[in-house]
């Protein structure tokens, strides 16, 4: 059970589903599930991207930065929340839950830019694809993704140092699994709608904005692949285009619940659920998307793996190298 002296100056206390012990213990094995298909997942399609020459494009550069954006998310909020899982202590520092909060905010408004910049390099593949290498270029490519990034951090430290800086009023019992700002803001006694302004303008610039450019760049891919007369080039555009819109539509339907959602539209366990599959669910399936769906890095990993069973194999089966005879 939570500890009922917790500080209210020091720490919080997350009551996550505390209330069900029988849920908690199967939550305790399907979060740990959950992550190590996470660590291996994203781990692969970075070491993948990285060691294969054929997959050094901007394509696969973006795909990178998603996997390292999952596996810093996931890290991030499932260590905690299975300690809390075994244990009755539920509280978190004042300084842990900020952390958790900044870290949380900067990767999620960091993966918005980033399938945004995503649909803006198949936009430029399909659409302009005898300019593609000089549209874009490594240095453009890095530059988008930093500022990805860039962005995603900047508005989480502002949003993280204002939102916290409010007056709690003695209030350290937070009905969630990890300090996420919704559920963190109905702890504030004092007027909030300067701070709900401040959510407002940042769901506009980082998710309606980027969804909107998403909308468009494949209204425009739409549109070009309907005046393709082969129908070898239409099924790869769509192929090229599927993973990605499969995994923006993951996503932004979460997403939006979460946060455009009517205030006491639905209970706090059903929302502590969707909570929860936004943020287990995704990290495990879009590496699966990328990969079942994409010949190209299929064919990836099976040259890294036969090249892996080759050197593993090769000292035992292989000839072996005779010495030089002497004159």
């Amino acid at each position: 059970m939570e500890r009922p002296n917790a500080s209210a100056g020091a720490s919080f206390i997350l009551v996550g589903f505390s209330d069900q012990p029988r849920l908690e213990a199967a939550l305790l094995v399907v979060v740990s599930v959950f992550y190590v298909l996470t660590v291996l997942g994203n781990g692969t399609i970075v070491l993948v991207a990285r060691l294969d020459a054929r997959l050094h494009t901007p394509m696969y550069f973006f795909l990178t930065h998603l996997s390292v954006v999952d596996l810093c998310h996931m890290t991030t909020i499932a260590p905690q929340m299975l300690v809390h899982l075994r244990g009755a202590d539920r509280s978190i520092s004042l300084a842990g839950c900020a952390l958790q909060f900044f870290i949380t905010l900067g990767l999620g408004g960091t993966e918005c830019v980033l399938l945004a910049v995503m649909a803006f390099d198949r936009y430029v593949a399909i659409c302009q694809p005898l300019h593609y290498t000089q549209l874009m270029p490594p240095q453009l490519c890095g530059s988008l993704a930093g500022a990805s990034w860039a962005l995603g951090f900047s508005n989480s430290l502002a949003h993280t140092a204002y939102g916290l800086s409010l007056p709690r009023c003695g209030h350290v019992r937070i009905h969630h699994f990890y300090c996420e700002s919704v559920p963190t803001l109905q702890l504030v006694c004092g007027d909030v709608r300067a701070y709900r302004r401040v959510i407002f303008i940042e769901c506009i610039i980082l998710i309606v904005l980027p969804l909107l450019f998403i909308v468009g760049s494949y209204g425009c891919i739409g549109w070009t692949m309907v005046g393709m007369r082969s129908p070898e080039g239409r099924r790869k555009a769509v192929g090229t285009c599927g993973s990605h819109l499969t995994v923006v539509t993951l996503f932004y339907t979460t997403l939006i619940y979460m946060y455009v959602k009517p205030k006491g539209a639905v209970s706090k366990y059903v929302d502590r659920f969707v909570a929860l599959c936004y943020n287990l669910v995704p990290p495990v399936i879009n590496p699966l998307i990328y990969t079942l769906r994409n010949k190209e890095a299929k064919g990836a990993l099976r040259r890294l793996f036969l090249k892996g069973w080759g050197r593993m194999w090769r000292p035992a089966c292989g000839p072996r190298e005779q010495a030089p005879r002497g004159k």
